[in-house]
């Protein structure tokens, strides 16, 4: 189990390895903000040997884990008018979010983690980042603000505009559900952006997949075979790039 902590004024919290640090990889929650599910992530992460940072990039603008987790589960919500009933309350929380200064506002307090991470002994320099849909957002956008990233793993984020993609310089594995019409939709063209921006880019798209097919607490989005690959194919290429 890991600990909360601050890194260079960032609350996050924080999964050791049992053994020296193959390396450190940050990842960022969905909408949700911290909640236990993301914990768990990286505690998954701190087992397979990797310093394990999650950041609470959401607390800023007031959703806490307790109400991201409220959130989670209202969404989640086997009926369907309990779900509707939630959608006002859900656009207000997540209101903040969508305005241009808190993109910006994000990204600084990702660079500041890279920053305590490039200083932390036995690191060396070998920082990754992973994240779910809004963290998968925000893991290709560190990577376009920040070169210091050797790997990125979004799952069913959204990639940056041609500019961008044009910033990024780490391999970036890209994972997502076929039943996400938003990103399967963009997808061919951020295929031709990334490969026209010389990106090593690679993705997976899990036949009959929807959104957050990773999360195990959606019981109407989870897909255990697919998220068993995709966790492989994360590690696996997170290895490979971190050394």
């Amino acid at each position: 189990m890991g600990s909360m902590e601050q890194i260079n004024g960032v609350p996050v919290y924080r999964a050791e390895p049992s053994v020296p640090p193959r390396g450190a990889i940050i990842v960022i929650h969905e909408i949700w903000g911290l909640v236990d599910q993301i914990k768990g992530v990286a505690d998954r992460w701190a087992a397979e040997g990797y310093l394990a940072i999650a950041p609470d990039i959401m607390t800023h603008v007031g959703i806490t884990p307790e109400v991201g987790e409220e959130l989670s589960m209202s969404s989640k919500h086997p009926d369907e008018e309990v779900r509707t009933a939630m959608q006002p309350k859900l656009r207000e929380a997540l209101a903040p979010i969508r305005q241009p200064e808190y993109a910006a506002w994000a990204v600084e307090q990702l660079r500041a983690i890279v920053d305590g991470l490039a200083e932390m002994p036995g690191i060396e320099g070998r920082i990754a980042v992973s994240g779910f849909c809004f963290g998968g957002t925000y893991a290709f956008a560190l990577a376009a603000a920040d070169d210091r990233v050797r790997a990125v793993v979004p799952f069913y984020g959204t990639a940056p505009e041609p500019d961008g993609i044009a910033r990024i310089k780490a391999p970036v594995l890209a994972l997502y559900g076929e039943l996400d019409p938003p990103l399967m939709e963009k997808l061919p063209e951020v295929r031709e952006t990334m490969a026209a921006s010389g990106v090593d880019f690679s993705d997976v798209v899990y036949p009959g997949a929807l959104h957050a097919f990773f999360n195990e607490t959606n019981a109407r989005t989870y897909h255990p075979e697919f998220a068993a690959d995709a966790w492989s194919r994360a590690t696996a290429f997170v290895g490979e790039h971190l050394g």
